[in-house]
């Protein structure tokens, strides 16, 4: 393990991860969501930007207080410090703090840190138990080059052709999908390591690029091309392999409706007060249900067309249909609040913005809010301090 916090618990509490130390050198989306989510967890980072600052403290609007509201849902629990690797006083400070780190995360261009001695192959070397995680768009083989923009992945994985209706244009998800998927991919990937490490005392690289992990977040559709030989299309909100499964007209709007056997296609027909349908023998099976989409489809909407939304999420859903109406950003949170799920992390420090809790429960040791997104280099006194008080690990 690596030395304590440079800042202290303010609730006295500890997590998972305290004592482990993460030099964060990455910027944007992928790379500080992993990080953030190691530092719910405890783990100290310290996050090393250029003296012009990560790009997302300038992706606005949508802003607080003239802040990015990316930047500020991405890089809560962090400390801050500007640093120019091309000085060499600078990258002192960077290798003193790696000295002290269990994790560096970094999601420069294949080959980009060689020129400052950070490259996976040269860390391994200068610290043999530190856990070196790189974040790539598209590998370090074939596609180095390639920029790492998550749209670019969006369309490159066939996820932007299976997105959209079937008659119109492919479509990008409503947010950077593949930069999140491949921030999880990349904390699970530390986690391992950091386990690994503690039977083995070394260290190891991980590394995961967005194509990969679109491909494996994809799931069911990779395979049913891998597996299966079919190429997945477009099909709007249908699902390829259930129905009914997906939004449908009631009144005053949609509501979505997700029938994933036969048994709740039964419940379902009968809460809407068409039970003889699902006698039918064309609707017997999810296989013949799939072959009469159009028809049934029909009926089902000439049903709900009785009642609104809200009228139906309630009818529905107490006779145990899965149902849900289709709310915007706001509704969700305001939804999850009325469950009881508390999806917003305030700190109440000042200075801080609410952001969305981090959404993993753990009983003994939780995730929590220690402290705001940080100013710019606003911690480069406290880190340059706790450098001068601790001693590098044995190894470096």
């Amino acid at each position: 393990m690596s030395h304590p916090p440079i800042t202290t618990d303010t609730d006295g509490t500890r997590g998972p991860l305290s004592g482990i130390v993460v030099v964060d050198l990455s910027r944007v989306l992928a790379g500080p969501y992993c990080t953030m989510f190691l530092a719910d967890l405890g783990a100290t980072v310290i996050k090393i930007e250029s003296p012009k600052g990560d790009d997302t403290r300038q992706w606005k609007p949508p802003a607080v207080d003239g802040k990015s509201t990316y930047f500020l849902s991405i890089n809560r629990n962090k400390h801050s410090i500007a640093l120019d690797l091309s000085k060499e006083e600078d990258l002192e400070t960077a290798y003193a703090l790696i000295d002290r780190a269990d994790v560096l995360v970094e999601n420069f261009k294949p080959g980009g840190l060689k020129k400052f001695g950070l490259d996976a192959s040269q860390t391994a070397k200068r610290w043999p138990d530190l856990i070196h995680a790189s974040i790539t768009g598209f590998g370090k083989k074939g596609g180095e080059k390639l920029p790492g923009y998550d749209l670019l992945a969006q369309a490159l994985s066939g996820f932007m052709h299976v997105t959209g209706e079937a008659e119109g244009h492919p479509q990008r998800a409503g947010f950077a999908l593949f930069d999140v998927f491949t921030g999880l991919h990349a904390a699970v990937g530390v986690l391992a390591a950091l386990y690994e490490r503690g039977i083995s005392g070394t260290g190891q690289s991980v590394e995961v690029n967005l194509l990969s992990s679109a491909l494996s977040a994809m799931a069911n559709q990779s395979a049913a091309y891998t597996a299966g030989g079919h190429e997945p299309m477009r099909m709007g909100n249908d699902h390829p392999s259930l129905f009914p499964y997906g939004p449908f007209k009631a009144a005053d709007g949609n509501i979505v409706v997700c029938c994933g056997n036969d048994n709740q296609f039964r419940v379902f027909m009968d809460a809407i007060g068409a039970t003889e349908v699902a006698e039918e023998d064309r609707y017997a099976t999810m296989e013949r249900r799939n072959a009469n989409r159009d028809p049934l489809r029909t009926t089902i909407e000439q049903q709900l067309a009785a009642h609104t939304v809200s009228e139906w999420f309630d009818t529905l859903g107490a006779a145990g249909v899965c149902c849900a109406p289709i709310l915007t950003v706001g509704g969700g949170v305001d939804y999850a609040t009325k469950l009881g799920l508390d999806p917003v992390w305030d700190s109440g420090q000042p200075g801080d913005y609410p952001t969305v809790a981090n959404p993993i429960t753990l009983s003994a040791t939780p995730a929590l809010m220690r402290k705001p997104a940080p100013e710019l280099d606003a911690d480069a006194h406290a880190v340059k301090q706790w450098i001068r008080e601790t001693n590098p690990r044995k190894d470096s």
